[in-house]
């Protein structure tokens, strides 16, 4: 499309007779039909079921809290999430693989500083396998010697190629402006850690804190919720230990600062990332301050984006949302943007933040962003999958299927002063630290003039 026929996202949503009117919220339905059954089992593994049954299958999530202080942990926690499912007592990878297979299922792993975290699916009827696959997997998984040197070279070349790629110097960059050498910090391993993991330390590590006192799981699907609370209880009794899992020391306040200049010589692309301390979702306020930040930088009719994409043409995307960790939430700005532009994309992006507090959304502002909240949770729910997912995050926070229920009446109960004081409280440039990514012999100088950079030595 030639630039004399391109449209701005203003002009879009503009008639002949003015703006077009953005239609009144309807009634409010609930996130999703949330006949449940939320428990803790003798063992101390908190369960969630929910029944969901416009498909005939059932997703699975067990999230175990995962945090270590040791200075291998994150290597060894690498290894250990890499090579979980490659056998046990009783199966090899490939019988592992083909009983999940012939249930239409799979399961996955992954692991951060605060979490291990096990995904599963299958066809409803396959359930009984699925169960029984993974109680093998936490009572019995092998790491043989093989398995856990062959994941490992593989960590190794993986973790070599990532940190060359800019956004995860950026997001690497950002954590230790952030915290410090707090442990959330380390969300990649070190590739010389990884290298020396031995199968006995995974061993060691799966007995000590692979536990299920602590841990949540979370069963979405095709299923009625009071009998498989009972089939879970069953198919995990042998899964017990009196010693509870690993939770993530407290996070310090993330503090508004400086800007990081991170140099990387010869880059044609910068990153920035900026970041200031928000609202849990339990918090009062968090309702109001989704909706501020939607106005800000949160979906694509934003005023961070119709100013540095669409106005300036700086980026080709920018983005702010939240990070939930533990009991607290940071709020986070990103802008990838051409060395030449980076500054003026920085200072654009400042004015934006000053803006919303000094010039809040309108009536109408908050009305457009409020319905975009609650569609995007009524959509972001309407699968098993998406309410699987949703309800996960809830449960590490204590919180389950009534919250998420809940929220499209706290969204819509919402004022356009409620959004303007959190715009105003949250989102002042002065409470953002954060970093930028780029070319230090191009931006030093103009960086540095602008204020409030430092540069990394």
């Amino acid at each position: 499309m030639s630039s004399a026929t391109h449209r701005t996202a203003d002009e879009i949503g503009r008639t002949p007779h003015g703006p077009r009117e953005v239609p009144a919220l309807g009634e409010q339905g609930v996130a999703a039909d949330l006949s449940h059954v939320d428990t803790v089992l003798s063992n101390g593994l908190r369960v969630l079921a929910v029944r969901k049954a416009n498909v005939p299958l059932v997703e699975l999530r067990l999230s175990i809290p995962f945090a270590g202080t040791d200075p291998m942990h994150p290597a060894t926690a690498e290894v250990l999430a890499e090579t979980l499912l490659t056998g046990t007592a009783r199966r090899d990878r490939i019988a592992i693989d083909t009983e999940l297979a012939l249930i239409g299922g799979e399961l996955g792993t992954m692991v951060d500083p605060e979490r291990l975290s096990l995904s599963g699916t299958s066809l409803a009827e396959g359930l009984p396998t699925l169960l029984d696959v993974l109680a093998d997997i936490l009572t019995s998984a092998s790491y043989a010697d093989a398995e856990v040197r062959r994941e490992a070279d593989r960590i190794g070349e993986r973790l070599a190629v990532a940190r060359t790629q800019p956004r995860v110097i950026a997001r690497e960059a950002l954590q230790r402006r952030r915290y410090g050498d707090h442990p959330y910090t380390k969300e990649m391993p070190q590739a010389e850690d990884v290298a020396v993991v031995e199968a006995a330390g995974v061993r060691e590590l799966h007995a000590t804190a692979v536990v299920p006192r602590g841990a949540t799981m979370v069963l979405v699907g095709d299923v009625d919720p009071q009998s498989v609370v009972g089939d879970i209880e069953k198919a995990l009794r042998d899964w017990a230990s009196e010693q509870a899992a690993a939770v993530l020391p407290p996070l310090p306040e993330v503090v508004g600062g400086a800007l990081l200049l991170v140099p990387r010589a010869g880059a044609v692309q910068s990153q920035i990332r900026l970041s200031a301390q928000a609202l849990p979702r339990t918090d009062p306020r968090y309702a109001a301050l989704q909706l501020a930040n939607l106005a800000f930088g949160g979906y694509f009719s934003s005023r961070l984006v119709e100013n540095i994409r669409e106005d300036k043409g700086y980026t080709y995307g920018a983005h702010s949302g939240f990070e939930f960790t533990g009991n607290t939430a940071t709020v986070q700005v990103d802008a990838d943007t051409a060395s030449e532009v980076t500054v003026p994309a920085l200072l654009e992006t400042r004015y934006e933040l000053g803006r919303l507090g000094l010039v809040p959304p309108t009536e109408a502002d908050v009305e457009s962003v409020r319905q975009y909240a609650i569609g995007s949770l009524l959509i972001a729910t309407s699968s098993q999958t998406g309410l699987a997912n949703q309800l996960s995050a809830l449960a590490s926070l204590g919180l389950g299927a009534e919250w998420l229920a809940e929220h499209p009446g706290r969204l819509a109960q919402v004022t356009t002063e409620e959004v303007a004081e959190a715009a105003l409280d949250f989102f002042a440039p002065t409470r953002f630290t954060g970093v930028v990514v780029g070319d230090a012999a191009t931006l030093t100088r103009k960086l540095t003039a602008l204020g409030d950079v430092v540069v990394e030595e």
